[in-house]
């Protein structure tokens, strides 16, 4: 039976091991952490959000995010402090704009195609995810932002999305907890949220059900081809000294978040994933007053590029923010603390006394599409750089690098006969 290798157990690589067991391979993942899930798939806002598609792509962002470089609890912060690295990204995501109209109409498309893919693996193996398909309401505080979004609509649905515009009082009608003033929104019907820890987690259980072979606490430190395929090496993480054991596999397929640029570097590719962390906190809502007092429909604040999502009867996630500071994972009070502002500013009844903050690195490629699919050698496949969309268009893209796989790879390997 044709193995292959997965490095990573966050979103994109537990759902393409599910894609690749359900084709009939052999399957063994590898990641550094004890459990799969436990890293940028922890605690992000949780928005299956096609609605959010838009690449970030612009030169409104850049002059934006210049405007922000002083101030410490901005949207958007950059370390000024150069790398090569960054400046890398950076002058690739410049060059991007030129494809900001196809790259946000092509994001959209593959997010609706991962929605049902997603979907139909929680159906399938009855995965339990605190999923709500209430949709996804985006609002806006003055005229000029609102008639921004309504040229991004224009690109959302030329992708195939149904969103619609909708006034302040309908606004209020969707989501009655609202506190704040606005000018309008946007409400995308069909867009939904759920807890990206439990499905990963209920997912990896469906895989190891399936025949797959998860190795945690595993430091990957060599990939090499070898024997008609490829060899990893790993130790027990934390143990630099430990002898390596080699797993040996037929094909790889690279999903480690922002670790993928360095093991692309290894197999020949160039993979400029930047981290570019985020932040979340978890309220607990922990009285039946403080449960009605937060929003059931998950929310977009464009402003302060916020965003909530209902998880069960007693959780609310607000999320947001973009720090480029590299692998920085510090939790920061003047990052967190906007947060915890903007939820007592929008839901005042909300107690904000039980909070559990938590960063991620999101891992982002300068032209805000992931990339799926073969590398330059013979048996190397990517699915990874998926940014603040990796639970948006994990189904997606797991199912198109199994194909890319098949393609190559038939699972069951073909013995030829001995000579007579």
């Amino acid at each position: 039976m044709t193995h292959i290798a997965v490095i990573g157990a966050g979103i994109t690589g537990v759902t393409t091991a599910y894609a690749l067991a359900q084709r009939g391979y052999r399957v063994t993942v590898l990641d550094r952490q004890r459990y799969a899930a436990m890293e940028t798939s922890f605690a992000n806002g949780g928005q299956l959000s096609a609605c959010n598609a838009e690449v970030w792509n612009k030169l409104s962002t850049v002059i934006q995010g210049l405007r922000w470089m002083t101030r410490r609890d901005a949207p958007l912060l950059m370390n000024p402090r150069p790398s090569w690295h960054k400046l890398s990204w950076m002058a690739e995501f410049v060059r991007e704009i030129a494809h900001y109209r196809e790259n946000t109409v092509e994001t959209v498309r593959l997010a609706l195609r991962a929605r049902e893919a997603l979907f139909a693996m929680a159906e399938a193996e009855g995965i339990d995810f605190d999923l709500k398909t209430r949709g996804i309401l985006h609002f806006y505080r003055d005229r000029a932002s609102f008639e921004k979004a309504t040229a991004v609509n224009a690109l959302l649905r030329e992708g195939g999305l149904e969103r619609y515009a909708v006034t302040p009082e309908e606004i209020r009608a969707i989501e009655p907890t609202l506190a704040g003033s606005y000018h309008g929104g946007y409400f995308t019907p069909s867009d939904a949220t759920g807890d990206i820890h439990k499905f990963t987690r209920g997912l990896a259980s469906a895989c190891a059900r399936r025949g797959v072979r998860f190795i945690q606490d595993a430091e990957v430190a060599t990939i090499a081809p070898g024997e008609g395929g490829y060899a990893v090496g790993w130790r027990r993480a934390g143990r630099p000294t430990e002898a390596l054991q080699v797993l040996q596999a037929d094909a790889v397929v690279i999903c480690a978040g922002c670790a993928s640029r360095h093991f692309a570097a290894m197999l020949g590719d160039r993979v400029n994933v930047y981290p570019v962390k985020g932040y979340s906190i978890t309220v607990n809502l922990l009285t039946p007053e403080a449960q009605r007092a937060a929003p059931e429909v998950s929310i977009l604040d464009e402003a302060a590029k916020i965003v909530t999502s209902r998880l069960g009867d007693e959780r609310l996630r607000v999320a947001g923010t973009a720090e480029f500071n590299g692998f920085n994972r510090d939790i920061r009070h003047d990052r967190i603390q906007p947060l915890v502002d903007w939820t007592r500013e929008q839901f005042p009844l909300v107690d904000t006394d039980r909070v559990v903050a938590w960063s991620g690195l999101r891992p982002m490629l300068p032209n805000m599409l992931p990339k799926v699919g073969r590398g330059r050698r013979p048996g190397v496949f990517y699915n990874t750089g998926h940014g603040h969309l990796g639970w948006t268009l994990s189904g997606a893209t797991a199912e198109l690098v199994a194909e890319a796989i098949a393609a190559e790879h038939a699972p069951e390997r073909t013995v030829l006969p001995l000579a007579a």
